[in-house]
């Protein structure tokens, strides 16, 4: 099948196929009942179904008793359809909604760890870092953590930039969204 890529911008890029389907992540809010095995009741409906969850990121909502959960699933319009319908059969599933990057605010936060080991690596990421708005939350003569907080496009971009002077470790947490206004 042939594809063509478009960058765009913004944090979602985009694959074109043959038949013109638009594929790119999708963000989904879910409002789902504080309990234990609803994590895996939803997991295990995208494995029969045969979805796949790009990231998740669950916590406490402010309502007692239900979490918010923000999924990120990789597919075009249909595939998203398909998933907000099965996600809303379960019984322990509240609400279900799609954040997109013109009605919420999407971010990350990923901790990076790289090399200091090149001749003059620690300047420049130390730049770097201070151009990206990033925080360096540990440093030592061979490595430095740098906490990356922003939209994924960003992270991915910084990322990126230091990978030649070797990442030694990453940990990113997933996407987590919330309505503007």
């Amino acid at each position: 099948m042939l594809q063509v890529i478009k960058m765009s911008a913004d944090r979602f890029d985009e694959v074109i196929t043959e038949s013109e389907k638009k594929i790119k992540r999708h963000v989904i809010e879910s409002i789902v009942e504080d309990q234990p095995g609803v994590l895996q009741k939803i997991a295990g409906m995208f494995a029969r179904r045969g979805f796949n969850i790009d990231t998740i990121t669950v916590g406490k909502s402010i309502q007692q008793g239900w979490s918010k959960m923000i999924i990120t699933v990789v597919g075009d319009d249909s595939v998203l359809e398909k998933v907000e319908k099965q996600m809303n059969k379960l019984i322990e599933t509240f609400k279900v909604n799609t954040i997109t990057e013109n009605d919420g605010i999407i971010r990350e936060l990923c901790l990076v760890k790289v090399n200091l080991t090149k001749k003059d690596a620690k300047d420049e990421i130390l730049n770097y870092a201070n151009v990206y708005k990033n925080k360096i939350v540990d440093i030592t003569a061979k490595t430095a953590v740098i906490e990356i907080m922003g939209e994924p496009a960003k992270i991915d971009s910084f990322v990126d930039l230091v990978k030649p002077y070797g990442i030694v470790d990453i940990s990113r947490t997933g996407i987590t969204a919330i309505r503007r206004g």
